[in-house]
């Protein structure tokens, strides 16, 4: 009977942890939609609580790590278990910076006052928060189903995203170089399809973490990435 209500009281923590993932999870996804609103809709108070609102993100990502430290330092877990909490630790650090974009983007709202004027369609960056947030719903599915395929499906999407930033890059690049006097506002439009296209990075690590739950090995597939911006062969100077 101890040994009973050992296990019973164990499994009722890790639920817990779980639990506390999920909503983390959620409130992260709400976060990316609405500042996805305060973007197209140019809402600067929409933009404010999502700013104000990532200090319970980060509230949450602590309780998260104290609920797993202390469920290593009591239970003293093994196998199966002791590799889902580690990895609990590692989801919600992902969380914590996938909220973090979502502020940084609300930051930038009030500069895209300024790129009105901009012949620019921004029509890109709308695609890319639009898969980030579905790659948001899906990853959250495939946490709470155990679902190693849907983690797959999340992961490859990325890819998607790299390739829209790419094109993003460069059309700015271009733009940048024939309209000078616009590279500040272009610049920022720059930042903005960056902390994007991170955030579908993380979303990516935390579809690979669940793969890790679930199977207990890490994903051995070649891991799709197109971002490369790093490369793309463009003297900066010419922009200044």
């Amino acid at each position: 009977m101890p040994h009973s209500h050992i296990v019973k009281s164990f499994d009722q923590d890790l639920n817990n942890l779980r639990s506390k993932i999920v909503d983390m999870a959620k409130a992260v996804e709400q976060q990316f939609e609405k500042a996805e609103r305060a973007l197209i809709e140019n809402d600067l108070i929409l933009a404010t609580e999502v700013r104000q609102s990532d200090k319970k993100i980060d509230i949450m990502e602590q309780e998260i790590e104290t609920v797993a430290i202390e469920m290593i330092a009591l239970r003293s877990p093994m196998a199966d278990d002791l590799r889902e909490i580690i990895s609990a630790i590692k989801i919600s650090n992902a969380l914590e910076r996938i909220g973090d974009y979502a502020k940084n983007l609300a930051k930038r709202v009030v500069v895209l006052e300024s790129t009105k004027d901009m012949n620019i369609n921004p029509s890109v960056l709308s695609q890319m928060i639009s898969i980030i947030n579905i790659m948001n719903q899906d990853v959250i599915k495939a946490y709470i189903n155990r679902s190693s395929e849907k983690a797959i499906s999340v992961w490859t999407r990325d890819l998607a995203v790299d390739n829209l930033y790419n094109s993003f890059f460069k059309d700015m690049l271009i733009y940048m170089m024939e309209n000078p006097e616009n590279i500040s506002p272009a610049t920022h439009l720059l930042f903005i399809a960056k902390n994007i296209e991170r955030a579908g990075d993380h979303i990516t690590n935390i579809a690979e973490l669940i793969y890790y739950i679930i199977e207990g090995r890490a994903l051995d597939m070649v891991r799709p990435k197109g971002d490369d911006s790093s490369i793309t062969n463009v003297d900066y100077k010419e922009t200044l």
